[in-house]
């Protein structure tokens, strides 16, 4: 066993399929790599839960890597936030955002009333919440101002069919 499985068995499994993940340490810090900030970043569990849904977002879902970013930074009334990973369509509108917790975190409607606020700046058309464990997805209609929860994650070939994404 090398020094890099010996951590990655203190990890969580998460109801997700296993990601490749890149860990280094500096003392007592864990990092691991981000593949969209293209740097190493605190694994934190709720990082260990974005890196692992990223993961997944393009392995097994078939999302552009190239359409994904990480910690979008937003101005929220005067306030400046970040929102954990948002998908970008194409044309660069946001279609979906992510927001994600540590596994241990019971996803509340707290959780759902903050990714409400922070698409009344991005306007995406989906909104994601995720401990690892859960995940939950609704759409947005805007023409009739409901939201649907959905369930399951749609899978980018479904998104370009739908919205013809080229």
């Amino acid at each position: 066993m090398t020094h890099q499985d010996a951590f990655n068995d203190q990890l969580p499994r998460l109801n997700l399929p296993p990601a490749e993940l890149h860990l280094s340490r500096c003392g007592k810090i864990v990092k691991v790599f981000d593949q969209l900030r293209k740097k190493y970043v605190v694994l934190t569990p709720e990082e260990y839960v974005r890196q692992n849904f990223v993961a997944w977002l393009i392995k097994y879902l078939h999302y552009p890597e190239s359409l994904l970013a990480n910690e979008i930074g937003i101005n929220l009334n005067g306030t400046k936030k970040r929102c954990d990973t948002v998908v970008f369509n194409p044309n660069g509108s946001p279609l979906i955002i992510v927001e994600y917790k540590a596994p241990d975190i019971v996803i509340t409607q707290n959780v759902f009333d903050q990714i409400m606020r922070y698409n009344m700046c991005l306007h995406a058309r989906y909104l994601i919440v995720s401990n690892g464990m859960k995940h939950y997805c609704c759409v947005i209609n805007y023409e009739n101002g409901a939201y649907n929860f959905i369930p399951n994650i749609p899978d980018y070939t479904e998104l370009k069919n739908i919205f013809s994404i080229n």
